[in-house]
């Protein structure tokens, strides 16, 4: 192990307490739960300070969370800032989601035509209406790779006062530091740099689960998704590789972001790869309800039969995918690409084992694609089960494997191999590649607070579906998108969980951009990109559900495969072909 930065920072919350002065009146917005600022209010009244302590992290929700009475509330008009250096949308998303949080007021969003960091709320009751501002303190900088964002910051500001002035937290500093640090290490000229970079970080900050699906507000989980998604574009950057490039090999990313009793600390260090994964009990796959073990996917697949064909990740442990040759039209169906995303793992397994017992079935089926990254996933599931954990993402080299090509990549291609011995051991003109994304709100409070080249995932909408097809096949990506939808309408529940994902996220980000198909939202356009005509990506909004949630997700995954295969049967028997 190599060490590259350390260092503890003091809390913010402290030192005000510390600095206060008997007789003294403010308020301040600072990155901290709710719980930790109540008892921070109360060391200061016990000094004879009168302080009210607000959330820098999406102000709005916490204002109407923690003080505005929704008692007899029938509207609620929120007027928000449109800011130039910003989404439109960006103020409404952050927002996000007290639609479903003010019971059965009618609530409406009015862009303002100034870009002042506020709120301002016009709250209805029968007796009549109260005007309310709710501050955002946000500042314009210019962020590690030269972006000019607007992102929360911390605040102060004396009662006495109408205006306040920023105030630099702990949070920001942990976050300013331990990026800058990574930046101007001396690191080599050749990807990858490292083999892991982990990121060590402990933080007081409680989670807090809303009502509201999955939602859940995580000061942690949001720590991880910045720093890893910083970083990211820090070694594109240096590279030269374009922003967002999902090429790049720097090597493992690691931040782990461990819950602490009021210590604030970060160690950034080097380690070696591992290329053990952790265990847990076997689950009766049709009724999983979480993650399975990587030796229980190992074991059922052996248990499928058929030619068994494997390649080798990074670290060393090994790709295992199965061909089941028939007389039907073949069709590959992978998953664990992204293996964060966990129902499609479980759906592919559930789908293969009901093919199997199909005569003539033809299909090849690769669960785990990327072991690497579901090993990460699985370390830290241990203290953030909840979490997104974009680190589990990419491979071991830190790419996505989807952008790995004979072409840009050369020898060893590890993990991608496997795609190719599956199209040329099958010649299957269609590829069901399972995916997932957050089932709950994902953002970068510190870089501009939408997830930069991600900003379409940031809610979830429902179960959908993208085809990206070659010239000349959009007849049958067309019968294929019509008939799985009709299909996957049939499962219980399903339409109406999409119903509700949608109707939430068309409140605080607009329109889907979407094609709606049989109540499914679904993206299709050519793409020449990879070798098998038609492949079908599928989304559920997967990360971080456990139980009966998770459950109904692989089981909607697994309705998809088995709709398609007999849809794409019928396709290519029809003369489409």
């Amino acid at each position: 192990m190599r060490e590259i930065f350390t260092r503890d920072f003091q809390r913010t919350l402290d030192a005000m307490v510390e600095q206060a002065t008997l007789g003294q009146s403010f308020e301040a917005w600072t990155f901290d739960d709710l719980q930790s600022r109540r008892r921070a209010e109360q060391r200061l009244a016990a000094k004879g300070v009168t302080a009210r302590i607000r959330s820098a992290y999406k102000p709005l929700l916490h204002a109407f969370l923690e003080e505005i009475d929704l008692e007899g509330a029938e509207r609620i008009e929120i007027h928000y800032p449109v800011h130039a250096r910003a989404a439109e949308n960006r103020f409404r998303l952050e927002a996000y989601p007290l639609a479903a949080l003010v019971g059965n007021a009618e609530l409406t969003f009015t862009p303002r035509r100034d870009d002042a960091f506020r709120y301002d709320v016009l709250l209805t009751r029968a007796r009549g209406t109260e005007g309310l501002t709710i501050l955002a303190p946000n500042h314009v900088h210019v962020d590690a790779i030269g972006q000019t964002v607007v992102s929360p910051t911390g605040w102060m500001r004396e009662h006495d006062r109408a205006v306040g002035e920023r105030l630099e937290t702990d949070y920001e500093c942990l976050f300013g530091d331990t990026i800058k640090a990574i930046e101007t290490y001396a690191w080599g000229e050749e990807e990858p740099y490292f083999e892991e970079l982990n990121i060590s970080i402990h933080h007081p900050a409680e989670d807090f689960p809303l009502s509201v699906g999955d939602e859940v507000i995580s000061l942690r989980e949001a720590l991880h998704e910045d720093i890893y998604f910083s970083l990211l574009e820090i070694f594109q950057k240096k590279s030269g590789r374009p922003l967002g490039d999902r090429g790049l090999k720097p090597g493992q990313i690691v931040p782990e972001i461990l819950r602490s009793e009021g210590v604030i600390s970060v160690r950034v260090e080097e380690r070696p790869l591992r290329n053990d994964f952790l265990d847990c009990p076997d689950d009766r796959i049709d009724e999983a309800a979480a993650p399975l073990s990587a030796d229980q996917i190992s074991r059922f697949l052996s248990g499928l039969g058929g030619e068994e064909f494997t390649a080798v990740s990074r670290s060393g442990r090994q790709v295992t995918a199965r061909y089941i040759e028939g007389t039907d039209a073949a069709v590959m169906i992978s998953g664990g690409q992204h293996p964060n995303e966990t129902t499609g793992i479980v759906g592919a397994l559930r789908a293969a084992s009901r093919l199997r017992a199909q005569a003539n079935a033809h299909f090849t089926v690769s669960p785990l694609e990327n072991p690497d990254g579901y090993a990460v996933h699985q370390r830290l599931r241990v203290d953030n089960p909840r979490h997104m954990h974009h680190a589990a993402r990419y491979t071991a080299l830190g790419d996505d494997l989807e952008y790995r090509t004979r072409e840009t990549s050369g020898a060893p291609l590890y993990e991608k191999d496997i795609r190719f011995k599956a199209q040329e051991l099958s010649a299957s003109a269609l590829h069901l590649n399972l995916h997932g994304y957050p089932s709950h709100e994902w953002t970068r409070p510190l870089s501009g607070y939408l997830p930069r080249g991600f900003e379409m995932w940031t809610l979830p909408k429902g179960f959908f579906l993208i085809v990206r097809h070659h010239e000349g096949w959009v007849e049958q990506a067309e019968a294929l998108l019509d008939r799985v939808t009709r299909d996957l309408g049939a499962v219980p529940g399903l339409l109406d969980y999409n119903r509700c994902q949608i109707a939430l996220y068309e409140v605080h980000a607009g329109e889907t951009g979407f094609r709606i198909i049989n109540g499914f939202p679904c993206l299709s356009s050519v793409d020449d990109r990879h070798g098998v005509p038609i492949t079908l990506i599928t989304e559920y909004p997967d990360e971080t559900i456990y139980g009966a949630d998770f459950v109904a997700g692989h089981t909607a995954q697994m309705t998809l495969v088995l709709s398609a295969y007999q849809a794409w049967q019928d396709i290519m028997s029809s003369g489409m072909s």
